[in-house]
């Protein structure tokens, strides 16, 4: 009778074990989960979320001289409470027509440095690397490896507005 009980303890304890293995796994990996699912969150978010995308107003159209290019400043669409001056950001607009504008993002396709417009030679001009583009934002020489960026205008109401968007710098990068 010695050997059923032995058996039975045995078995009951073999039970326990195999419960408290079984507990432990599934702690572990519920544990393991609350770890590492936070860090895989932040690493795709920005695959799955969109910046906004924002109509800012630049001026009224007559303020804009037909065939000039001028600076112009506005809120970035994706600025934070925190971000102060660098919430401003800025492009390049042309007037071509009566009707008809052309804006270029201030950013170099390369690197994301300004670009600066010289009006004598009609170029956008990179300081850092010597990149080099033609007035209609194609790439005359350099390191930059596409055109400048362009963002959508429009005339509303007699005001020129720009549909702002994230800083622009690569290729992967729409405006």
């Amino acid at each position: 009778m010695s050997e059923s009980v032995d058996s039975s303890e045995t078995s009951a304890e073999d039970n326990r074990r195999g419960f408290l293995a079984r507990l432990s796994l599934i702690l572990s990996g519920v544990i393991g989960a609350a770890i590492t699912l936070p860090g895989v969150g932040f690493v795709l978010a920005p695959v799955f979320s969109r910046e906004p995308r924002v109509w800012h107003r630049l001026g009224k159209v007559d303020s804009f001289e037909v065939g000039k290019t001028v600076s112009v400043e506005f809120q970035n669409a994706s600025v934070r409470k925190w971000a102060g001056v660098t919430a401003l950001t800025g492009a390049w607009l042309r007037r071509v027509s009566d009707e008809e504008f052309i804006a270029f993002s201030i950013n170099c396709r390369h690197l994301g440095c300004p670009v600066n417009w010289i009006e004598d030679a009609s170029l956008f001009m990179c300081p850092c690397h010597g990149g080099v583009y033609y007035s209609d934002g194609e790439v005359a020489a350099g390191p930059p490896p596409e055109p400048l960026a362009r963002y959508e205008v429009r005339v509303r109401k007699g005001y020129v507005e720009i549909e702002t968007s994230p800083v622009p710098l690569t290729t992967n990068d729409q405006v």
